[in-house]
C-alpha cells in the first residue's frame, strides 16, 4: 500500500506540473500570437515578438508551438486580444498590479475582481498602484556569462541604467523604449539572454508576516491561474526563510 500511495503522489505532483506546464506555453503562446498579430510575423523585424520568442524558450517551449503560435497571427479568424492593466490591493495594503491579454473585458475583469475580494483584497483605479513602481525594460543573464563588473561596465556602454548580480545570474535595466537595442549590445558580447522582458519593479515593498504572506501568495496563485492572466507584480517583503516555507512543494 505505501508503494502504491508513493506512486499515486508522484503521479499526482507530475499531472499537476505538467498541467501548470501547458498553462504557461499556452500563455507565451497567446502572446507570441498577439505579437506577430501586431507586427510583422518575422521576430528579425518585430522587436517584440523576438521578446516573446526569447521568453518561450527560455521556458523550453518546443519550436513547433512558437511556430504555431506565429502562424496563428496570419489566420483570418484568430482571436483578437486586448491588452488590459488591473491595479489593487491585496492584504496588508500589499499594491498588485496584474497584466492581462483577453478576447472578453468583462470575463477578465469579473475574474480578477472576485480573485481579490476572496482573498481580502480590493481592485482599485487604473493608477491607484503603479505609481509606487517603475516601468522599466530588463535582459537576464546566467551567472556565468560575466562577472558582475564586466557586465555593469557592458551595461552602461549600451545604455543600461542598473544592473543587478548574484548568483542566480545578472539583470540589467534600462528604459522601456532602448530596451531592444541595449539588448542587442549586450548579445553581441554574451550571446543570447536568458529572457528580455518589460517589466514593473517596485519602489517600496510593504512587510509582511507570515499569515498575511500566505493569504497573499494564495491569490498570486490564483490571480495566474486565469488564462488571461499573463503577468502578476506585487511589491512586497517577505523573510526569505518564510517565503521558502510558504513556496515549499
Amino acid at each position: 500500500m505505501a508503494g502504491h500511495s508513493k506512486f499515486k503522489n508522484i503521479q499526482f505532483r507530475k499531472g499537476a506540473q505538467d498541467k501548470k506546464r501547458a498553462k504557461l506555453f499556452s500563455k507565451l503562446g497567446r502572446e507570441i500570437t498577439t505579437a506577430a498579430k501586431l507586427g510583422l510575423p518575422d521576430p528579425a523585424m518585430n522587436a517584440r515578438l523576438r521578446t516573446a520568442i526569447v521568453a518561450a524558450r527560455a521556458q523550453n517551449m518546443p519550436n513547433d508551438n512558437i511556430d504555431r503560435a506565429i502562424k496563428k497571427s496570419q489566420e483570418a479568424d484568430s482571436a483578437n486580444y486586448d491588452e488590459v492593466r488591473y491595479e489593487g490591493f491585496a492584504i496588508g495594503g500589499v499594491g498588485v498590479i496584474v497584466e492581462a491579454l483577453t478576447d472578453n473585458r468583462n470575463r477578465t475583469a469579473s475574474e480578477v475582481r472576485s480573485t481579490f475580494s476572496k482573498f481580502g483584497g480590493n481592485l482599485g483605479e487604473t493608477g491607484s498602484v503603479s505609481f509606487n513602481f517603475d516601468r522599466l525594460g530588463a535582459i537576464e543573464f546566467d551567472a556565468d556569462k560575466a562577472a558582475a563588473d564586466e557586465m555593469l561596465e557592458a551595461a552602461i556602454e549600451a545604455g543600461g541604467d542598473d544592473v543587478e548580480s548574484g548568483e542566480e545570474g545578472h539583470t540589467v535595466y534600462c528604459n522601456p523604449e532602448e530596451l531592444h537595442e541595449v539588448a542587442k549590445a549586450l548579445e553581441e558580447r554574451f550571446g543570447e539572454p536568458r529572457s528580455i522582458q518589460i517589466l514593473w519593479r517596485s519602489k517600496i515593498d510593504v512587510p509582511v508576516d507570515e499569515e498575511a504572506g500566505e493569504k497573499l501568495l494564495r491569490m498570486i496563485d490564483a490571480l495566474e491561474e486565469s488564462d488571461d492572466v499573463q503577468q502578476v507584480y506585487a511589491n512586497f517583503d517577505m523573510d526569505e526563510d518564510v517565503f521558502q516555507k510558504l513556496t515549499a512543494a
